[in-house]
């Protein structure tokens, strides 16, 4: 009995081993604590598989309980006050410091744009809280952390649609008034998806017709950019990696202009594209903008083009929305670069969307935009927000202080 309970126990720890151990590169620091933390991942992606095979939830339904478990409230504390507000129907929290009177100088604003592929994720989440607050102290700046729409139920262009109204609201001078900002000091920001918000918004901003108030800034972190090419080296090379696997990603990528599984099917095969989108590949051709150093191994081949879809057909709405660059900020002309505020983009090794962050680095900068361009040789994806106890990463600390050292300096 007692070998029994021993060949149990080794078997169970070889399983356990087994399913927690990845081959991630030696370069990230803290590897096994990255595992540990990606195992968890992993367990909610295979249970929202199988809940969506068994036609008990959808995936993302599932997926999104990663979400409500690091939801916190958004409440004040002796440093900073938090309030749940509605600009133009869409809710915000809005972090002030609790020193200001009413004769307070102006304060520089941080518009914050939470990431999780526009269907999972949420101001209220620990990490995104504590940078609030962060941003608030460090900085001496009001920040507003923006609660858009999420995918499945509210497909493109929803969630671009609600951050739009808010910086636009926000903007107005009665407004920032309001809440003594600096009218020359305001910033947009986000990661991952946040990061494609921010600068859809920034470059929607300046089209706009008698606009008086102007972004001095935008960060993007990690940001995913452009929705033609999901075979570049990046998503190559990462695309086992934790956090964000190339599966995990087309997928987000999918369910935010549809929930038609064919178009995830396409788009994973990279053969989603359409007549259309495909004039636009020019714009993200990986080999024209990424330096040398980041082609690896691979080569350059142009994605398929969906054949039987004429140019002038009435195309469904995922096939309009890949060519839209409000969807793919990377999808703008050289022309409309030109006027973007100063930007910061951080990028890092271990990332399939790494390479759409250097690719528009390469683009702003020929334009003659201002770019800071940081990127973490051992990072990963989603590294900023490991910022809590038990996932905290002295990476995330790292990323932290150098993205608020660039708002201080440059907001």
């Amino acid at each position: 009995m007692r070998l029994g309970n021993i060949i149990f126990f080794v078997a169970v720890c070889s399983f356990t081993a087994y399913y927690i151990y990845e081959p991630i590169p030696e370069e990230i620091e803290e590897r096994w604590k990255l595992m540990l933390t990606n195992s968890f991942f992993r367990s909610v992606s295979h249970l929202a598989d199988l809940s969506e095979f068994l036609g008990l939830k959808d995936y993302m339904g599932v997926m999104y309980f990663i979400t409500l478990i690091e939801n916190v409230a958004p409440v004040s504390d002796e440093h900073v006050k938090v309030t749940v507000e509605t600009f133009d129907g869409v809710e915000v929290l809005v972090y002030q410091s609790k020193q200001w009177g009413s004769d307070a100088e102006l304060r520089r604003a941080i518009i914050y744009l939470h990431g999780g592929g526009w269907c999972l994720g949420s101001s209220r989440m620990s990490p995104y809280d504590l940078l609030a607050r962060t941003m608030v102290t460090e900085l001496d700046a009001v920040v507003l952390s923006v609660e858009y729409r999420l995918a499945p139920p509210h497909h493109f262009p929803v969630p671009y649609e609600d951050v739009y109204r808010v910086v636009k609201h926000f903007l107005q001078k009665r407004v920032l008034v309001q809440y003594s900002v600096d009218p020359g000091r305001i910033a947009v920001s986000g990661d991952s998806a946040g990061g494609n918000l921010a600068a859809a918004v920034t470059q929607q901003l300046q089209k706009e017709p008698g606009q008086q108030v102007m972004l001095k800034a935008q960060a993007l972190i990690y940001p995913v950019l452009q929705a033609l090419d999901l075979n570049t080296p990046s998503y190559q090379q990462n695309q086992h990696m934790p956090i964000l696997p190339r599966t995990l990603m087309v997928r987000f990528w999918s369910e935010y202009f549809t929930s038609d599984k064919a178009f995830f099917r396409a788009m994973m095969d990279n053969t989603h594209n359409n007549p259309v989108s495909s004039n636009l590949l020019k714009f993200v051709n990986w080999s024209a903008f990424l330096p040398e150093a980041y082609h690896g191994k691979y080569n350059y081949s142009a994605p398929a083009v969906l054949q039987g879809v004429r140019e002038d057909a009435g195309m469904d709405g995922p096939s309009r929305s890949l060519a839209d660059p409000r969807a793919s900020p990377l999808l703008v002309p050289d022309k409309d670069l030109h006027s973007l505020p100063k930007t910061y983009i951080l990028t890092c090794e271990y990332d399939v969307l790494r390479d759409d962050g250097i690719m528009y680095v390469t683009r702003l900068r020929a334009a003659g935009v201002e770019v800071t361009h940081e990127h973490y040789d051992k990072g990963f994806h989603g590294g900023l927000m490991f910022t809590v106890w038990p996932t905290d990463f002295m990476i995330a600390r790292l990323m932290t202080d150098n993205y608020i050292k660039w708002l201080k300096e440059n907001l």
